[in-house]
């Protein structure tokens, strides 16, 4: 047996519950800092707040003929919008620990290596449930015409768990990127061309064939459907079951990617 043998370090891995409640713990710690720095929900209210005064009062007469009408089809697409656009601060913000060292210092702690990273994800997801409230309150204040309360409750869930899945994608950005900046514009250059390539604001028969072809497949169109279903009208089935299809796909793909990049980074 070699010194090397003799002297290598006993590497002890949580369990599963262990490793849960360091997830929480992770979770919580994020929490905290919202309670000290409670302009991050006047921040992440702006924003909804604003697309959609702006969609349905600017745009909402040209698209639809009226702005009621086009309330009642945008509502659920701006709302699936919001969520992926929320998941860049997720990137922006391990970008930015990883920066300070403050991962450096979690490295130290006998803790699983995913609890920091998946922490701040469940954290955020507080974030997400947070704007869903803002943006299905001020529309129902607009005269937002709510297909069933369970069904708000079940989009709300629905878009958590793709929001969970896509957020691996902002992590992997945030690892890999060596800049806030960086991850910011990456994220800009997906995020845009999936959005507003769907169904989220328009129909999508309105577009030119071959944009139509991507617009069917893209996961933001069967995202803004399954709102649209379960908050106002329209199949919920079909686009439900892609939805999650996808958000498995994603999960599957970015998640052992973004944990990679993360030990390499820690090495």
């Amino acid at each position: 047996m070699t010194a090397a043998h003799i002297y290598a370090p006993v590497v002890h891995r949580p369990g599963l519950g262990a490793t849960v409640s360091q997830v929480l713990s992770m979770a919580w710690r994020q929490m905290v800092r919202i309670k000290h720095n409670p302009f991050e929900l006047v921040d992440l209210s702006l924003s909804p707040i604003m697309f959609l005064l702006l969609f349905v009062y600017v745009f909402g007469g040209q698209m639809a003929g009226s702005t009621s009408d086009y309330l009642q089809y945008v509502l659920g697409g701006l709302i699936a919008q919001n969520a992926i656009f929320l998941t860049m601060y997720t990137g922006t913000g391990i970008n930015a620990d990883l920066r300070k060292g403050v991962y450096d210092r979690f490295r130290s702690l006998p803790i699983a290596r995913s609890a920091p990273l998946a922490g701040k994800i469940f954290a955020d997801m507080f974030k997400q449930v947070w704007s869903i409230v803002v943006m299905l309150g001020l529309g129902l204040l607009m005269g937002f015409e709510l297909r069933t309360v369970a069904g708000a409750f079940l989009a709300m869930l629905v878009l958590v768990v793709f929001a969970l899945a896509i957020s691996w994608i902002s992590v992997l950005m945030g690892v890999v990127a060596d800049s806030e900046e960086k991850v910011q514009i990456y994220a800009f250059v997906i995020i845009m061309p999936l959005t507003f390539t769907s169904s989220a604001f328009v129909d999508i028969n309105t577009m030119p064939g071959f944009m139509q072809a991507w617009a069917k497949v893209n996961p933001v169109t069967h995202l803004a459907d399954a709102m649209r279903g379960l908050l106002s009208f329209g199949p919920i089935a079909e686009p439900l079951m892609w939805t999650f299809v996808w958000a498995a796909a994603i999960f599957a793909v970015t998640a052992p990617l973004a944990m990679r990049a993360y030990r390499r980074k820690m090495v």
